[in-house]
């Protein structure tokens, strides 16, 4: 049994995350501005506090704390607030971590599998291309730095670019269940997606089985906007409407966060693999057919 915190333990991720660790016996501790429950510890990053019970005897932290990224449009202030609510905390871990000379075994972060650059095209990209020059690609980059400065206190490391989750309640698929679907932009885009309980083994892989370094965390199964769009529509039984939703007016109704909507590349998780897991819903059909229960 392992002792861990999760930040952003109350998101979608955590609180599966959460529920699996406690089914297999872990104890978790969450880290919250306004703690509910018996294992909920205070902390506020924008005053560098937390809670020092919490870290006694800690083994593991799962840094998920994070501004979402889709969900209010790119002003300069909201770029301020996704970027420093993922660096300033982490930063804040590391500190404590350090003055109180807390031997982890081992710091595991969310990143995004924009990493890379929000653009669509040929590449397949391994974890050892290179960060994107966008907003996003600079937003990972920044979060992953923050992640990997625990290396200097010799604490093993494991990155997770992470894909669109899917799941059965919240997160992307929720919006993408309309009356009549159909894909966005040019539909050629790709979409890098992860089925939620895989995404949660990963992370589980890294306490139990000493998964470290950076991995792309999606699927092995690549689809477009169109291609995924179109087995939606028929696992959940609507209409598909081949016809895609403009670029123009998605840009119009998002600003600059529409590029999250239109461009998107292939990620390998040939790595994964290589290194021993096994992902439960290889296919978009397997996961979607898990997800509504068919």
């Amino acid at each position: 049994m392992a002792k861990i915190i999760i930040t952003g333990g109350t998101g979608l991720v955590g609180k599966r995350l959460t529920e699996l660790l406690v089914n297999r016996n872990h104890e978790v501790r969450i880290l919250s501005r306004n703690p509910q429950t018996p294992n909920e510890y205070k902390w506020d990053p924008s005053s560098n506090e937390i809670d020092e019970k919490s870290l006694v005897d800690v083994e593991y932290i799962i840094h998920l704390a994070g501004a979402g990224i889709a969900d209010k449009r790119w002003t300069s202030e909201r770029k301020k607030i996704i970027i420093e609510s993922r660096v300033a905390t982490a930063n804040l871990i590391f500190s404590k971590i350090k003055e109180l000379q807390i031997p982890l075994k081992g710091f595991i972060s969310a990143s995004g599998s924009n990493f890379y650059g929000a653009k669509t095209g040929a590449t397949i990209y391994a974890e050892t291309d290179k960060a994107g020059t966008d907003f996003l690609g600079n937003v990972c980059l920044q979060w992953e730095k923050a992640a990997t400065q625990f290396e200097t206190l010799q604490i093993p490391v494991t990155i997770l670019r992470t894909g669109i989750v899917l799941s059965q309640k919240g997160g992307a698929l929720d919006k993408m269940k309309t009356p009549i679907v159909s894909p966005l932009g040019s539909g050629k885009q790709y979409l890098s997606w992860i089925h939620l309980d895989d995404l949660c083994q990963m992370y589980i892989s890294a306490i139990e089985h000493n998964f470290c370094g950076i991995y792309n965390a999606v699927a092995p199964e690549f689809h477009t906007s169109i291609s995924f769009s179109k087995l939606l529509a028929q696992k959940i039984r609507r209409p598909f409407l081949p016809i895609s939703v403009p670029g123009i007016l998605l840009k119009l109704v998002f600003g600059e966060l529409a590029i999250i909507l239109l461009e998107g590349s292939r990620l390998s998780s040939k790595k994964i693999l290589k290194d021993g897991f096994q992902f439960q819903y290889k296919t978009l059909s397997k996961a979607l057919d898990q997800l509504f229960q068919k």
